[in-house]
């Protein structure tokens, strides 16, 4: 690191947890977010403060003005712009030490693979089950950590999937593609504007901790909030062994 890089990030290095080694760790780093709206725009932009090296950037959509209400990345100049545009000159603002790759389509199949196995660590901010999916398959494939997270109305989840550390579930465990979930929108359900923010905020947070290596991932632990009452719940889970992605039929 130089003169600079010591100055912007001095609070982190000041962190017993982190230190240079640490930060120097974060510089380095490559991390895939999927999705650059409601999540992804908080997360995206404490990562790019944080000092992540390069962000690669995911999302086929562009900026519309129902999204400024809580996509933070965004502003009213940005409307009709792809948001992997807009997000990359908000982040290049907030810190131009970061690189920002943007991918304006939706990632699926080979494309999704090649990047996820660049990745460090994924985030998957999107917001439907298929893109879920296809991004946990990618991740068990090539064995990188997912932090995923949602968001609808005042309630709001994240966890960690790692399939690095023994006997861990993905998201397929959790949540088996083909069960019969409702799936909601924000365009149709509404979402709380600060929520997003909260838990994008925490998605940061864990892709931080697992490339510095520093305290203990969500792996295991599904923590939900309640918004209205603000109050999070943790809720405990494991591997299914039948799991169609991850179980030993699978592997």
């Amino acid at each position: 690191m130089n003169d600079d890089q010591l100055l912007r990030y001095s609070r982190h290095i000041l962190l017993p947890e982190i230190d240079v080694a640490g930060q120097e760790a974060i510089l380095g780093a490559r991390v895939l977010v999927v999705g650059a709206g409601g999540l992804g725009s908080p997360a995206a932009m404490y990562l790019a403060a944080a000092g992540v090296g390069t962000l690669a950037l995911a999302d086929d959509d562009a900026v519309d003005l129902t999204n400024l209400q809580r996509q933070i990345l965004h502003s009213t100049q940005a409307v009709g712009q792809p948001k992997v545009e807009s997000g990359r000159d908000t982040l290049h603002r907030l810190n131009p030490l970061c690189r920002v790759e943007t991918i304006a389509r939706r990632l699926e199949g080979e494309a999704l693979a090649e990047q996820v196995a660049a990745a460090d660590v994924v985030l998957d901010c999107s917001d439907n089950f298929a893109t879920r999916h296809g991004v946990n398959r990618a991740c068990v494939r090539h064995r990188k950590p997912l932090v995923s997270g949602a968001a609808i109305r005042f309630d709001g989840q994240v966890s960690v999937f790692d399939m690095r550390r023994p006997q861990a579930a993905c998201y397929h465990c959790l949540f088996p593609e083909g069960d019969d979930v409702e799936e909601v929108r924000c365009a149709v359900m509404g979402v709380f504007a600060p929520l997003v923010g909260i838990i994008g905020a925490t998605q940061a947070a864990e892709a931080l901790k697992l490339i510095v290596g520093c305290g203990e991932p969500l792996a295991g632990r599904l923590l939900l909030l309640d918004g209205l009452s603000m109050t999070w719940r943790s809720v405990a889970f494991g591997r299914d062994p039948g799991c169609a992605v991850c179980g030993s039929a699978a592997r």
